[in-house]
């Protein structure tokens, strides 16, 4: 008997069993892809589904996870002072991030997951693949030291009122992933704001400050390196005197690209050897996820152009005012901070909550970047704007399709 017969052999009762029955179905169609193909006048002739779809995005997000992991720990390193070359201390820094990452992760999907299997299990319909992205993509855009309940509580509103309360998957007005980000960012404003929350491992940021380590730290890690004659972590480390652990957003704001470039090389910028969200920093991996999801066609060219058309059209208008230092970086300098390429590729190329039509993908796009480069330079509440543009704008994505469907009506009409 194959592997395929055996999982068919004991898919549970539907109807007996219908929490079971949706894990047993989200298992078989995530392992197998389905053995039927369209008929007829359809434009669609493969057996391609929406998980394989989205399996295609987690893995354009690999690359921004593995470096996202190491970073958080080289951050941590950075903090005390040790091991300031980026490998060196490759075993701490690695174990380091992986205790904080998982735990993450695990959350994002647990809580996620169980919710999509709930509410699947109550209207008696297969999982939703749509969360296999979402609880992939929390992660990326979090601190590294995010509390974990009010990660949970973020995750809950997200997915219960951005996406149940719409229909579930394909219905939801607003990116899921953005909408969790937001909850924690008006909610708990002082977990996701300021210098502390990027750098993992510590009370606070300030001289003399100890580590914060735990038992996977001090216990089982530390067990091991010493098996493998490695360093260990030490519960004597502490904040070095003079680090802030601002981002380089934050650094613009005070004095512009000149500022940047006193803490920060543009290689540590452009590589991501810098504080920020989990995976949002590696500007390389972030352009090579990127091109996957393009090449795919998983995402819209046209989004991302028109986001950067937006970007820089409205820097040059700031750098011709230059009123402040922070207005006077160019767009190039832009791109190698904060999350203009991640939110680029990953999020504002959602194509449930972006436009649809070819011209609305220009309009939608271009108007993010125009929006977004607004509120980082001009607002000194939050020096960074792709969330709150994108969220805004998927507001507005099906009224730019519906102008532009009503244009191209009228034009029609003119000719008949």
């Amino acid at each position: 008997m194959g592997l395929i017969d055996f999982l068919k052999s004991i898919e549970p009762d539907k109807k007996k069993s219908p929490l079971l029955h949706t894990a047993y179905d989200a298992f078989f169609t995530f392992a197998y892809a389905p053995d039927t193909v369209t008929k007829g006048g359809t434009h669609i002739k493969d057996g391609m589904d929406l998980k394989r779809l989205m399996v295609t995005v987690v893995i354009a997000m690999q690359l921004c996870y593995l470096f996202g992991t190491y970073n958080i720990g080289h951050q941590h390193f950075v903090a005390a002072g040790e091991y300031l070359g980026f490998i060196e201390g490759f075993h701490l820094k690695l174990a380091h991030g992986l205790i904080k990452l998982i735990p993450i992760y695990v959350v994002s999907m647990a809580v996620g997951l169980g919710i999509e299997f709930y509410f699947a299990a109550k209207k008696g319909h297969a999982v939703e693949e749509g969360y296999l992205v979402t609880g992939a993509l929390i992660p990326l855009i979090m601190p590294p030291d995010l509390p974990l309940w009010i990660l949970t509580l973020s995750i809950v509103f997200a997915i219960i009122i951005g996406k149940e309360a719409f229909g579930g998957t394909g219905m939801n007005i607003w990116n899921i992933a953005l909408l969790s980000r937001v909850f924690v960012f008006f909610a708990y404003p002082l977990t996701i704001a300021g210098d502390q929350c990027w750098i993992s491992g510590y009370e606070k940021i300030s001289g003399g400050t100890s580590v914060n380590y735990g038992w996977f730290h001090t216990g089982f890690f530390n067990t091991l390196f010493e098996w493998l004659g490695l360093s260990t972590f030490s519960t004597a480390t502490t904040v070095v005197d003079g680090f802030s652990g601002a981002t380089p957003l934050a650094l613009a704001y005070e004095g512009g690209w000149e500022k940047v470039t006193s803490v920060f090389s543009e290689g540590q910028m452009i590589w991501g050897a810098i504080p920020g969200s989990i995976g949002e920093t590696n500007k390389v991996f972030i352009v090579i996820g990127a091109l996957i999801l393009l090449l795919t066609r998983v995402a819209s060219w046209r989004i991302m152009v028109g986001m950067l058309v937006g970007l820089i059209g409205t820097t040059w208008i700031l750098n011709a005012l230059g009123s402040t230092p922070f207005m006077t970086v160019t767009w190039t300098q832009h791109l190698m901070m904060g999350s203009f390429l991640f939110a680029m590729a990953f999020m504002a190329t959602d194509p449930v909550t972006a436009s649809s039509t070819d011209k609305g993908k220009w309009i939608y796009g271009i108007l993010i970047g125009f929006i977004g480069i607004i509120i980082r330079v001009m607002n000194p509440a939050y020096p960074e704007g792709w969330m709150l543009a994108i969220l805004l704008l998927n507001t507005f994505a099906p009224t730019i399709d519906y102008f532009v469907i009503e244009s191209n009506i009228k034009k029609r009409f003119s000719r008949a």
